[in-house]
């Protein structure tokens, strides 16, 4: 039992994003925000599951994320 992995479905793009999704997907972000994760890529016309958008935006294109060296 439990939960199907989330990008099973017919369709869905997987591998590494292109600069094109990655645009789309800041530019969508930007207007509309990110309330409903699952929704986003139809929404934002992606061939990607909501767990890829959530994932890409939270680890590479957020503006606030710290790049570098960790400080102690």
């Amino acid at each position: 039992m439990g939960r199907r992995p989330c990008c099973e479905k017919m369709g869905m793009k997987k591998g590494p994003w292109s600069a094109e999704e990655d645009r789309i997907l800041i530019n969508h972000i930007r207007l509309h925000g990110h309330p409903n994760w699952r929704s986003l890529p139809n929404l934002a016309g992606l061939l990607r599951c909501g767990k890829s958008c959530r994932l890409r935006w939270t680890n590479y294109l957020r503006p606030d994320i710290k790049r570098g060296n960790f400080t102690p």
